[in-house]
């Protein structure tokens, strides 16, 4: 059995790593903390179709199928009233998102889920608009909080380091998705 000696050295990097976490903003610990609790709530309200809700989608553990259910509808297409099953790490990511804000407001919707179609009409009109958005599998949101400025939905989006964040000033809305980590 070989025995491990600490040094001085030693001891005072791993001193200096704790005392550095310790410093950083109550913010940071927000996702993490999250993930351990039994219940994962979101509001929404989707600005096209004017519906709204608020919901637990987690629940002991596990997803409520029936909640997955009401976001994905209320995420549909509201051009063609498609809907897709919305990505539940998308619903996480959000919650997510809500726990680093530090709000209960509800998340404003711009753009859920896009159906092929109506992607392609977006597509033609704005070279905003990816020609294979993940808007379309489900795996993206365009949104927005009342009375949060939209820098800081995208700073803290940001922060999360999880798939892409687009920033809209113009259009005052943040694109989160759960691509790639990237960010424009």
């Amino acid at each position: 059995m070989s025995k491990k000696n600490i040094t001085r050295r030693s001891f005072l990097r791993c001193a200096m790593g704790a005392a550095a976490v310790s410093c950083l903003p109550q913010t940071i610990y927000a996702g993490v903390r999250r993930s351990v609790v039994s219940v994962k709530d979101l509001s929404l309200h989707n600005l096209h179709t004017e519906e709204k809700i608020a919901l637990s989608y987690f629940e002991n553990g596990k997803y409520v199928t029936e909640a997955l259910r009401d976001i994905s509808y209320l995420l549909r297409d509201f051009r063609t009233d498609d809907v897709l099953a919305m990505d539940p790490r998308l619903i996480d990511l959000l919650y997510d998102l809500k726990g680093v804000l530090g709000t209960e407001q509800p998340f404003q919707i711009i753009s859920g889920y896009r159906s092929p179609k109506t992607n392609a009409s977006l597509h033609k009109k704005s070279k905003g608009v990816a020609k294979k958005s993940l808007h379309m599998q489900g795996k993206a949101i365009d949104l927005r909080i009342e009375g949060v400025d939209s820098k800081v939905i995208q700073a803290a989006a940001m922060s999360l380091g999880r798939g892409g964040v687009g920033y809209y000033p113009h259009s005052n809305f943040v694109h989160i998705d759960t691509g790639s980590v990237r960010s424009w």
